[in-house]
């Protein structure tokens, strides 16, 4: 009966070591990773930290249409149509919460002017920039936008997170809109409003 007995306690014995030994292994694993500093970054992105995650207008605005932009500030310029140059960089809070602002206004007034997302970086250093350059206008500081009318002319260029009530005055300048007082507010119908017509 012990001949019997022997084996059957070394399998279980056995594999009873073997979980230990993994235990064990993940167990030096882990104090591995919290003792050498290893750091495992998450998959979240964050609008209040200057961390890059990507392009802020694809991140947080949702927006990828707007990068890369379609065409310079030069060729936009020639085509005599009003122009938003925003100057931008991916890993600042101030640009990320702001490109919420440069999308909406894409959504109301994207088809009859020129939004150019112009990354700081992405500017070439050069001691003197001419006036169809974007670099010319860029004042050191971001966010900032600049607006242009149709005839190139500056009407509007601020730092810092400009409101977009502040933007939408100007292009309702520029487009010789009603103003935002005196306009209709838009409203979606609900839901019941829609099968209401449908019914009898």
């Amino acid at each position: 009966m012990n001949k019997i007995e022997f084996p059957f306690l070394l399998v279980s014995l056995t594999g009873k070591c073997q979980r230990f030994c993994l235990k064990f292994l993940l167990l030096v694993v882990c104090l591995l990773i919290i003792t050498t500093g290893i750091n495992i970054d998450t998959a979240l992105a964050g609008s209040k930290d200057d961390r890059y995650e990507g392009n802020i207008f694809v991140v947080f605005a949702g927006n990828g249409s707007l990068v890369p932009p379609k065409q310079t500030l030069e060729q936009s310029l020639a085509e005599h149509k009003p122009i938003l140059l925003t100057f931008y960089i991916d890993d600042s809070r101030d640009c990320k919460q702001y490109a919420v602002f440069i999308s909406q206004t894409q959504a109301l007034y994207g088809r009859e002017l020129r939004i150019i997302p112009v990354s700081v970086d992405a500017i070439p250093p050069k001691k003197v920039y001419n006036a169809n350059e974007s670099g010319y206008y860029y004042s050191g500081s971001v966010p900032q936008i600049v607006v242009f009318d149709q005839s190139g002319k500056v009407v509007l260029n601020k730092n810092g997170q400009v409101p977009f009530e502040e933007i939408d005055d100007k292009f309702r300048q520029v487009f010789n809109l009603v103003p935002r007082d005196q306009s209709i507010k838009y409203q979606q119908r609900s839901f019941n409003e829609y099968s209401s017509e449908l019914s009898p």
